[in-house]
């Protein structure tokens, strides 16, 4: 997963692939503060469910907004939101991942 705006500053195999379900009325802001030489902010909004990369050691704040202020909610581990991949081979070697979400909010990736 490629993200852009500002990588993570270490190696990619130690990235985990996550998941947060903002199951709130609210517009809430998602950030990450904990990880050296690293800043990851995102706008969450009702029902939007957020995909990114992180480090197992970094938490995941969760602020919710109002109009002029926002109070920090929830923090959560970024290896308690860990999306589990269970990737199938395809015929010949080719291998293509599709991610799909259950009504119970689950995140699975898997072949198409």
């Amino acid at each position: 997963m490629a993200q852009l705006l500002d990588p993570i500053p270490t190696p990619s195999s130690d990235h985990i692939v996550c998941c947060y379900l903002n199951a709130t009325s609210s517009i809430q802001v998602a950030r990450i503060t904990n990880v050296p030489n690293w800043y990851f902010e995102r706008v969450v909004f009702p029902g939007q469910r957020l995909v990114f990369e992180a480090l197992p050691e970094a938490i995941l704040e969760i602020h919710t907004g109002m109009m002029a202020s926002s109070i920090l909610s929830d923090q959560i581990s970024c290896s308690r939101l860990v999306v589990k991949e269970n990737i199938e081979s395809k015929t010949s070697s080719e291998e293509e991942g599709e991610v799909s979400l259950d009504n119970n909010e689950n995140v699975m990736v898997g072949a198409a």
